[in-house]
């Protein structure tokens, strides 16, 4: 069994920053692409950043310059730092990784359950 979890979310005045962390947990031979999503109310979930086994990043273009993802493959842990935090950047964040349980079966697609971002103005 494989388990995201995330942490760090909450409430925080615009301004302000916050770091998620999302750590997979169990059977783990490797882990390849990990990426963050949020959710706002009444909208599609986005695609918010993400970051290749190697480390290389990609980021949506509304939060360019003021968030930044990374990873810890040795922890199996991805964190989002996110600064400059605006009102349009609550919503629920999510977390996803391709993850390979063991050497002779394919990457799989993993979900975190959530942590909740408010932005204050």
């Amino acid at each position: 069994q494989v388990q995201l979890v995330e942490s760090g979310g909450g409430l925080v005045q615009a301004g302000g920053s916050m770091r998620l962390s999302c750590a997979a947990s169990g059977t783990i031979f490797s882990i390849g692409e990990m990426t963050w999503h949020r959710q706002a109310p009444g909208k599609q979930r986005e695609l918010v950043a993400s970051i290749t086994s190697g480390g290389s990043t990609n980021y949506v273009d509304s939060v360019k310059g003021r968030f930044t993802i990374s990873r810890d493959n040795a922890k199996n842990t991805m964190y989002l730092q996110m600064n400059s935090l605006k009102p349009e950047d609550t919503a629920v964040y999510y977390c996803n990784a391709d993850i390979k349980t063991m050497r002779w079966i394919g990457y799989l697609d993993y979900w975190g359950q959530g942590t909740q971002v408010t932005v204050s103005s």
